[in-house]
Order: C-alpha cells, then sequence, then structure tokens
C-alpha cells in the first residue's frame, strides 16, 4: 500500500492546525479542536478490559499463547456467558465516580470482537452471552450522560492475515497478508465509528510492532477523519510514541494527544495528554488484585490534572459481567471526594505551579486551585506569581491566612482544617490564571535556584 506524500501532508495540517492543541477552543475552531477542549474539560474517564479472558484470570491478550494455549484461548468465548452484566450498572459505576467518558475495548490484541462484527465470527454475538456489548454500553453510557469511546488494537495476533502471532507478537504466519489485513480493520472501525457513533475517541493500541508504519497510520487517521470530523484519535495510531512514557517524538505525525501509560505524564501545556492507569495491577481481571488505597487513586487524578492532562483509570470487570464491588466501592469513594471539590478539576487546565511531591494546581478564570499533599508546619510556600492575590480560602470553606511577596506566596492552614489526601485552596487573582507562565516548584517549595552556566 502507497499513500501520496500530499495525502500526509493534508493530514498533518489537520492534526497540527493552529487551535487543534490550545487549552481551550475559539468558537471559530475545527471540530476536532472543539472536541478535543472539550474532552480536556472532561479530565477523568473510565477505561475497560474485557474479553472472555476474564475465565482464566490472566492478561487480556497477553496470555494468548503464554499462561494460556492458543488454541485453548481462542475457545474462551465458546463458555463465555457473563450473566450478570448489565450496562447500566456499569456506566452508573462511570457516573458515581465523577467520570465524563469511557473507554470499552472493542476489540484487544486477541482478535476477539465485543460487537455485533459482520466481519468476523469471532466475536460476542457467537458467544453463549449472545448480545452486543458495545450496543449495550453505549446505550447505557448515553443514557447517563457520559461520552463513549472505543479501544481497538491495531495489531491481531489471531487473525491469518496479521503478520505477527502469539505469544506476543513472537511468532510469523505463513501466508500472512497485511495489505488484506489494513482492510479488515478498516471495515471494523468504520462499522465501531458508524454503527455506535459519533464516538469521541477511538483509542488505538498495538502500533509498535513491525507490521505497522507510519503511511498506514496516517492514511486510518485520515480514513475515520472523513467518518467523523470531531473522532479524537490517540497517538497510538501512528509509530511517534516513546514506549511507556507515551509522549510523541517531534516532527512525526502523531495523531491528536498522547498516552501515557501507567504513569503519570510531564506538565505539558502545549498538546494534549491522557494517563492510563489501572486501579488494580493487571489490566484484565485477577482474582485478588492488589487495589490502589483511595489516596493514591485520588492524588493521581490531582497530579495528572495539574500536569494538564486527562486521567483513564482501568477496571477489568469478573467473568459474571459485574465490576468487582471493591473496585465499585474504591470509584464510589473518589466521585464523594469530587462532589465536593469537582470545580478544582474539572473545566480547568494545569498550573501554574507545577505538580511535585508538595502537590499540584489546576486554574480556570482568575482563580487558581493548589491541591497541597504535602505541609512544612502549618505553611505551604511557593515561587511568586506575577499577579496579585485578592482572596484565599479553603475550597467551599473558611478564609486561609496568606502572606505575597515579591519572591514567594505563602499559605497557612492549621492541621485540624487540612484534608488528609488533598488541602484545596482557592485563589483569586486581579487578572485571568492562564496569563500566568508555568512555575517550577522546587523540594522546598520555593522556585529552583538559576544553574551556573560556564
Amino acid at each position: 500500500m502507497r499513500r501520496t506524500t500530499l495525502l500526509i501532508l493534508l493530514v498533518l495540517a489537520v492534526a497540527l492546525a493552529p487551535g487543534v492543541h490550545t487549552a481551550q477552543a475559539p468558537a471559530s475552531a475545527t471540530p476536532l479542536a472543539k472536541a478535543l477542549a472539550g474532552w480536556q474539560d472532561m479530565r477523568f474517564g473510565l477505561f475497560i478490559h474485557w474479553g472472555p479472558v476474564s475465565l482464566t484470570g490472566h492478561e487480556i491478550g497477553w496470555s494468548r499463547g503464554a499462561q494460556t494455549p492458543s488454541d485453548a484461548y481462542d475457545a474462551l468465548y465458546t463458555r463465555f456467558n457473563p450473566v450478570q452484566f448489565n450496562a447500566d450498572e456499569w456506566a452508573r459505576a462511570a457516573k458515581d465516580a465523577g467520570m465524563k467518558y469511557v473507554v470499552f475495548t472493542a476489540k484487544h490484541h486477541d482478535g476477539f470482537c465485543m460487537w455485533d462484527t459482520k466481519t468476523t465470527d469471532y466475536n460476542i454475538t457467537r458467544s453463549p452471552f449472545g448480545r452486543d456489548v458495545v450496543r449495550e454500553l453505549s446505550d447505557a453510557c448515553r443514557s447517563h450522560g457520559l461520552v463513549f469511546c472505543t479501544y481497538y488494537s491495531i495489531l491481531d495476533w489471531r487473525h491469518p492475515d496479521y503478520p505477527l502471532g502469539s505469544p506476543a507478537g513472537k511468532t510469523r504466519k505463513a501466508n500472512a497478508d497485511m495489505n488484506r489485513y489494513a482492510e479488515y480493520l478498516k471495515q471494523q472501525v468504520s462499522e465501531l465509528v458508524t454503527n455506535y457513533g459519533p464516538l469521541a475517541v477511538m483509542w488505538f493500541d498495538g502500533e509498535w510492532e513491525e507490521p505497522w508504519s507510519v503511511e498506514r497510520g496516517t492514511d486510518l487517521y485520515a480514513f475515520l477523519r472523513r467518518l467523523q470530523p470531531s473522532l479524537i484519535i490517540n497517538n497510538r495510531v501512528s509509530k511517534a510514541r516513546a514506549g511507556m512514557e507515551g509522549t510523541s517524538a517531534a516532527g512525526q505525525f502523531s495523531g491528536d494527544y498522547d498516552t501515557p501509560e501507567q504513569r503519570i505524564g510531564g506538565f505539558n501545556m502545549g498538546r494534549p495528554w491522557e494517563s492510563c492507569m489501572t486501579i488494580c495491577e493487571q489490566w484484565a481481571w485477577k482474582p485478588d488484585d492488589a487495589m490502589k488505597p483511595l489516596s493514591q487513586c485520588l492524588r493521581t487524578l490531582v497530579s495528572t490534572a495539574g500536569g494538564n492532562g486527562n486521567l483513564l483509570f482501568n477496571v477489568g470487570p469478573m467473568p459474571d459481567g459485574r465490576i468487582e464491588p471493591r473496585q465499585v466501592e474504591r470509584l464510589k469513594e473518589m466521585g464523594a471526594w469530587l462532589r465536593l471539590r469537582g470545580e478544582s478539576v474539572y473545566g480547568t487546565r494545569g498550573g501554574p505551579f507545577k505538580p511535585g511531591a508538595w502537590g499540584a494546581s489546576t486554574r480556570r478564570g482568575t482563580r487558581i486551585y493548589l491541591h497541597v499533599f504535602a505541609w512544612d508546619g502549618d505553611a505551604r510556600t511557593l515561587p511568586a506569581i506575577p499577579a496579585k492575590v485578592t482572596r484565599v480560602q479553603l475550597l467551599g470553606g473558611a478564609r486561609v491566612e496568606f502572606t505575597q511577596t515579591t519572591s514567594s506566596l505563602t499559605v497557612r492552614v492549621p492541621a485540624a482544617s487540612r484534608d488528609p489526601i488533598d488541602t484545596v485552596i482557592a485563589l483569586d487573582l486581579d487578572r485571568p490564571a492562564m496569563t500566568i507562565a508555568p512555575v517550577e516548584v522546587g523540594s522546598s517549595g520555593k522556585a529552583p535556584a538559576p544553574q551556573r552556566t560556564r
């Protein structure tokens, strides 16, 4: 397959057009720019990895040909009957958590399709369950006011035309045809966008293997952009991602946003990003998997927002179709916290104070929200900012004592008034908070000393 240089340039022009990666899209912005700005406003989404593999308790895709022989793995769907699956309960769990969007694994690396696809019989409607999970979940999300998105793996270790196979792409298939597989892939993503859309995001994965190329990624991006101009497409559609760090190499085509995995992304006001992380350790369900404490979950969300990113937080439902009750309870705890402090997360942008062990900051309008994790006695000192602070108060609470000088800003909150996880303090300014350049915060809370050059 070959595409013209003109096509590549046109797609890059769309992806990198002025306004596409700005924090807030103007009224005259493109559909993509408006969609990106709205998606950034959401800040918090639910990732769901699920399929017949849940019967084994092993990792989705990766366990094929490893912990589970390929033939046995491929036959799991013949006994997959999650009779307690209730899409409404999943959507309600996401909403109760304060999440605004859902990304569901329509197809993972194992090639099994969780929707009623016409392209293959290897799909959920041919299982004993026989129901279209993507249809039910997309409908439930919309009824609860959640934005629906799909995950789709570019690689497919089962499909005969994809050149590599299990375990983990370490084998090669005879008579594979990548061009024919690419057409199969397009048919599948077209079904998802056309029959279950409009989608907010097409979340690609599996682009790292040799059969995929920048040229194929550029072609796929243009194909999807024609189907839905507002569709947001992550950087894994192409080949520019720097491993699990998720950032994209400068000057290379890389979709619309970056995708740090199992880590919080770095502060970035110039390009949207989204950290995907698990609530436990494994992406798919695992019995007795270690679950993150509430403090880690909330500080991860806040630090991500403080770096100007979104958090896509993953659960792996059980074989019977339920999200594990303890995971649902953890999500509810996060939602309870957000109901009181959500204005400091939703609709904000990161900074100006960069995140660190001390905490993080977000901003909107003429207000900065300080999220303080660590204190020096009863105080938190930060570098000076070029704006006058007119009022400081605990979010939804009492006024806070503060001191502002030309070199620092100090807030003081008695221990009894602090939140043990994150004390949120609102700083009102005499000017728009977004006009303040990002500020580094040293370990002492002050601006780091300038480095001497030679």
